[in-house]
């Protein structure tokens, strides 16, 4: 019986991973972005900082964003940056190095051209210092080659990315004064030379222009009906939202970014994503909800145009970085904030199997699964399989009769393994 039941147990598999395999072509093609904007990562380790998961378990930080369910990560680059610990670095060799990283653990690319030495945002479009001398006519070709540079090395090292921003948050502009929002007929060139060069490297390579206040439509319609005027050439709509820069709770303007999404989308005819969001990292529930939220909204674009959502530095931990809207904690593990990127484990069906075996999502926070292990005393170990038979994550309880799971599911079946004093008790899990 036992043979009987294993043969059973290995056939299911097999027919399964054949399911999985079909489907899987189809899923990565219309993978929903889940991203993180990590320009600090790289000067965090540098100054030794530690990352540690939800268990206290010390990671790669990019292994732990993964396992949170982030498939995309963000890099800004800078002309000629300083090397201020937060306000520098960045420049083309250390973006280079950290894609490379980021690619080689299976995630996708986007880079995001601020076309300055340090931040660029609706505040300040600074030129580099470099360019800052140039004719109009140079800074075409500065924007042009800078731009080539970048992404034909990240080609050439195999870290070509998905996505590219020309320009941060630019609803005033870049380069000041030239490329000002209030001289639109010289902005649209130096727009369309970074889309030219972007092109140059790689044609499949998608552009991005990206403003701020995604909830307010009128700004948008503005911008963009200035970018139609002016024969801009884009691929995607960009755009940010901070419901704590707004000064409001998202509940108050979260229907607005959704409608401002979907009128870019049939006025202009182009996908959307949102390229930055975060919030307070001490209002750790009222930011995973934000999130879900905002994801939801997301998803719910019509024709499926809506790409996906960026946090904006979940790692720059605060007493690191000064930044108050990270998604980490002081003793250096991401907040349960970030599990709004698992937050699909709401449609996971309960398992429940003799003798008191219970397992169940979290509901509070997406991407935990609790554990009740009622009556079971003594030494028990967990084991979660996908539908290939891999092991995804196997837990050891003594003595132990609740626990929570910090586990990636995608929609699909899982197998549940508890071997408790000799004994085991096997169960699907299907995630909705």
């Amino acid at each position: 019986m036992k043979k009987l039941t294993y043969c059973l147990f290995y056939c299911s598999i097999t027919l399964l991973f054949f399911l999985f395999f079909f489907l899987t072509a189809d899923e990565v093609k219309a993978q929903f972005v889940k991203g993180a904007d990590i320009g600090w990562l790289q000067q965090m380790e540098a100054t030794g900082y530690k990352f540690y998961d939800s268990t206290g378990i010390q990671k790669d930080c990019l292994q732990i964003l993964k396992d949170k369910g982030i498939n995309t990560v963000r890099f800004r680059v800078w002309v000629n940056p300083s090397n201020d610990k937060v306000n520098g670095h960045c420049s083309k060799k250390e973006v280079a190095s950290m894609a490379l990283r980021a690619k080689n653990m299976g995630m996708r690319i986007l880079i995001d051209f601020h076309y300055s030495d340090s931040w660029a945002d609706p505040s300040k479009q600074t030129k580099p210092a470099a360019w800052a001398g140039h004719s109009f006519t140079q800074l075409l070709a500065d924007l042009y080659n800078h731009t080539f540079e970048v992404l034909d090395t990240l080609k050439a090292i195999g870290a070509k990315p998905e996505w590219v921003q020309i320009g941060n948050e630019i609803s005033g502009g870049m380069l000041w004064p030239d490329g000002s929002s209030s001289n639109w007929p010289q902005l649209g060139q130096l727009l369309n030379k970074g889309y030219d060069a972007t092109k140059a490297v790689d044609s499949t390579i998608k552009v991005i222009i990206h403003i701020d206040q995604g909830n307010d439509n009128s700004r948008f319609r503005w911008f963009f009906d200035n970018c139609q005027t002016q024969g801009v050439k884009y691929d995607i709509i960009g755009a940010s939202y901070y419901p704590y820069w707004l000064g409001t709770d998202y509940t108050v303007t979260i229907n607005d970014l959704g409608n401002n999404l979907n009128n870019m989308v049939s006025r202009y005819g182009k996908e959307v994503i949102v390229a930055e969001v975060g919030g307070d990292y001490t209002k750790v529930q009222n930011t995973y909800d934000m999130l879900v939220a905002v994801l939801n909204k997301v998803k719910a674009v019509t024709n499926s145009k809506g790409l996906g959502v960026i946090y904006w530095e979940p790692e720059g931990e605060k007493s690191w970085s000064g930044y108050q809207l990270s998604c980490w904690g002081p003793d250096g593990k991401p907040t349960l904030a970030l599990n709004a990127f698992l937050a699909h484990l709401s449609g996971v069906n309960t398992f429940t199997k003799d003798p008191g075996i219970f397992i169940y999502p979290n509901p509070y926070f997406g991407g935990l699964l609790n554990v009740d292990l009622n009556g079971l005393n003594g030494s028990s170990e967990l084991r979660i399989f996908n539908d290939k038979g891999q092991l995804m994550k196997q837990l050891t309880l003594n003595n132990q009769h609740k626990a929570a799971i910090d586990i990636n599911l995608r929609p699909g079946i899982y197998i549940i393994n508890v071997d408790h004093d000799g004994r085991e008790f096997t169960g699907k899990l299907l995630v909705n």
